[in-house]
């Protein structure tokens, strides 16, 4: 059986379920809001790739490399991805990137009870010794996100990728050690009390 299994996590803003093409259409008129696709310094597919980008996602979970989600809603709507990713299943350590959300639910309680969940899920129930964040050195609402969760930045990879227009980007490197999840959690479930 391949690690992490697929699973539904459940919380009271989102849930993230198992990604799948019965979330194409919904995933598509959430990114076209506000151009997402458009911001040069992240990833995200334009509305005509939606499909592509799940079928891509789906690809690399069939090799053990990713576990893509939807995000939820708690009215059932698909409203971005995230995934683990660069899992290292001998080591027990994953990413959590390639995150998205629609313009509209970006800045709310969503994410931080996305990040919650997957969070929680890794080092309780995976038993993960460190889990990882990457981004553009240059994509401050991103990097911002992280620090705020109580991520520590292990350094940067500079001209680490190419990016879709040819450039190169440099790679901010975060993570969150085992030890280190007590406090992240609790720093967590209080920015969550902040939204009631």
């Amino acid at each position: 059986m391949s690690w992490p299994p697929a699973i539904t996590l459940n919380g009271t803003h989102a849930s993230l379920t198992p990604l799948s093409q019965a979330h194409a259409a919904e995933l598509a008129e959430a990114c076209a809001e506000a151009d997402l696709w458009k911001a040069w310094y992240t990833s995200i597919p334009s509305p005509d790739q939606v499909s592509h980008e799940i079928d891509r996602r789906l690809a690399l979970q069939k090799t053990g490399s990713m576990l893509p989600f939807a995000v939820l809603t708690p009215d059932g709507k698909a409203v971005g991805m995230t995934t683990y990713m660069n899992i290292d299943a001998v080591h027990k350590r994953v990413e959590i990137g390639s995150t998205w959300y629609r313009k509209s639910v970006q800045r709310t309680p969503l994410n931080t009870e996305c990040k919650l969940m997957l969070l929680a899920h890794a080092f309780e129930d995976l038993d993960c010794i460190a889990v990882e964040f990457r981004t553009h050195f240059m994509n401050r609402q991103s990097r911002t996100a992280i620090e705020r969760l109580g991520a520590k930045l292990d350094g940067v990879l500079r001209s680490h990728q190419r990016t879709a227009d040819g450039s190169l980007r440099d790679t901010a490197v975060y993570s969150i050690l085992a030890h280190e999840w007590p406090a992240v959690k609790n720093g967590l479930n209080f920015k969550l009390t902040e939204y009631r």
